[in-house]
């Protein structure tokens, strides 16, 4: 603080105008080595734009000196040149952009160097075909196997190559995305933290927050808690019920209804099926599917947002959504364990639930399909 005082004076005593001096947004410096740098914040913050200009930098530094070179490169490996890793998921999010290039919203970059995996030992791959790379761009690290961030970390040690990570750390429940990120932070570096506006309608704070939700007949329906993990969506404003849409939200208009419902109801309905006592979840289930306000959830949804001391009624609109009771299953099997496989597949037809959006659901939280599991 005293040291703030001092700037202040000294520019006073130059008879410039009380300003705040903010940090100054700086070129990539690739004479430091060894790094792994997290690029953080919420979709739409700009993470995939700040990776772009990272590989714009290195573009003007590649037509530095020999000089320059010395100072970044190591071994074989040259700091200037930058490789970007995408996920093939990526393709489906935007089928339109080219399969070379940097996406991110409002456009894209093609560049040369750039690659889609689909996990760690595909990037073992590429990194031991361009030993010459000493800055590797890994986008949505998350979306891939915890073992990649032991891959990157031996590497990175052995070649003091640079790895920038721009990446969501927390996923629509605001809760740390998954291991894999965890992982990576932990061996982080360097971290540059991106805000966004809040997109709410009347808000313009900043957003730190991944908000997903619904629009179901022009309604904004918040997405539940146990909502699966990772939906891929196709860029763009989605109106499926099936599909949600992502915004990015402050705190007090990021909404997530249900969270206490899971662990007070739904996962103790799992644990007693895992048990053996399968029909109070069977219940829950064909209520939730069939006539929702016989549900546990529903009643419990009344008691919480429209009779409680805090009265939130837009956390009703994530009733609204379509496939509730499959999403309850999906997240009991693939996030909490508790169900088995055989299981999954028993309710699934019980209910009679939608066996395409089960499997859809699976295969992107990297689970098996279920390929005996088929509509009747």
């Amino acid at each position: 603080m005293e040291k703030k005082e001092e700037v202040f004076s000294f520019l006073k005593s130059m008879g410039f105008p009380a300003v705040r001096v903010h940090h100054p947004v700086n070129h990539f410096d690739f004479t430091k080595k060894g790094r792994n740098i997290l690029v953080i914040g919420p979709m739409g913050a700009g993470k995939t734009e700040f990776a772009a200009k990272i590989y714009r930098d290195s573009q003007i530094a590649l037509k530095k000196s020999d000089k320059i070179r010395e100072l970044t490169t190591d071994g074989t490996s040259d700091r200037r040149i930058v490789y970007f890793i995408r996920s093939r998921m990526e393709e489906k999010r935007f089928p339109d952009a080219p399969k070379n290039a940097i996406v991110y919203r409002g456009g894209y970059k093609e560049i040369e160097n750039i690659a889609s995996i689909n996990s760690s030992f595909d990037l073992e791959k590429v990194i031991d075909q361009h030993p010459e790379v000493g800055t590797w761009i890994i986008d949505e690290a998350g979306f891939y196997d915890e073992r990649l961030a032991y891959v990157v970390e031996n590497y990175r040690k052995k070649h003091n190559v640079n790895f920038v990570f721009p990446m969501l750390i927390l996923n629509f429940r605001k809760d740390i995305f998954n291991r894999t990120c965890r992982l990576i932070v932990q061996n982080a570096t360097d971290v540059f933290p991106l805000t966004a506006y809040c997109e709410h309608p009347d808000c313009i704070t900043d957003a730190y927050y991944t908000y997903r939700y619904y629009l179901v007949d022009g309604v904004e329906c918040p997405a539940l808690y146990f909502d699966p993990l990772i939906i891929v969506q196709n860029s763009g404003i989605s109106t499926d019920p099936k599909i949600p849409n992502y915004s990015t939200r402050c705190d007090k208009h990021h909404y997530l209804p249900g969270k206490e419902y899971t662990f007070l109801i739904l996962k103790p309905l799992g644990e007693l099926a895992y048990a053996g006592n399968i029909n109070p979840l069977i219940k829950e289930l064909k209520n939730i599917k069939y006539d929702i306000q016989k549900s546990e959830l529903y009643n419990h949804f009344i008691e919480k947002y429209v009779k409680g001391e805090k009265l939130n009624p837009i956390m009703m609109n994530a009733l609204r959504v379509s496939c509730i009771a499959e999403k309850a299953l999906i997240y009991l099997f693939s996030e909490e364990n508790i169900i088995s496989n055989g299981q999954l597949k028993w309710i699934s037809r019980e209910i009679s639930g939608n066996i395409e959006y089960i499997n859809e659901r699976l295969i992107e939280n990297k689970k098996n399909y279920l390929d005996d599991l088929q509509e009747e």
